[in-house]
């Protein structure tokens, strides 16, 4: 089995800015070994809308590692989510976890409290 972390919008926000070197650790490890970094498309929307024009390339270099995954919303997808509940964005990003067995790594565990499906760990970044 492959291994892999799935990216909310806040790890990939941490990520572009270089406020977290665990973010940085995380996705340059992936890269050395292989491991796949799933970026659910609303998280990138997300990321995208709140980063400065300074930072945007750096998750653009994210997006294009051949280690990364992007979970699109297509409409069967989008009905999925819809599905879950709640925020869209916070939907997406646990679906992918949990329909991968991946931990979702984020900035902001707390948001996730009460919405975490069953079998879906969850990583805060430090």
């Amino acid at each position: 089995m492959i291994g892999g972390r799935v990216l909310d919008a806040s790890a990939l926000v941490a990520f572009a800015t270089g406020e977290s070197i665990y973010a940085a650790a995380l996705v340059w490890t992936a890269v050395e070994e292989g491991i796949v970094l799933v970026v659910p498309s609303t998280a990138v929307a997300a990321a995208w809308s709140q980063l400065a024009d300074k930072d945007k390339p750096v998750l653009d270099v994210l997006l294009k590692l051949p280690v990364t995954v992007v979970d699109n919303l297509d409409a069967a997808r989008a009905v999925a989510v819809g599905a879950h509940g709640g925020d869209p964005l916070d939907a997406h990003a646990l679906l992918c976890a949990h329909d991968r067995g991946f931990p979702l790594v984020t900035a902001d565990a707390a948001r996730y409290t009460d919405t975490r499906p069953h079998g879906v760990d969850i990583e805060q970044l430090p």
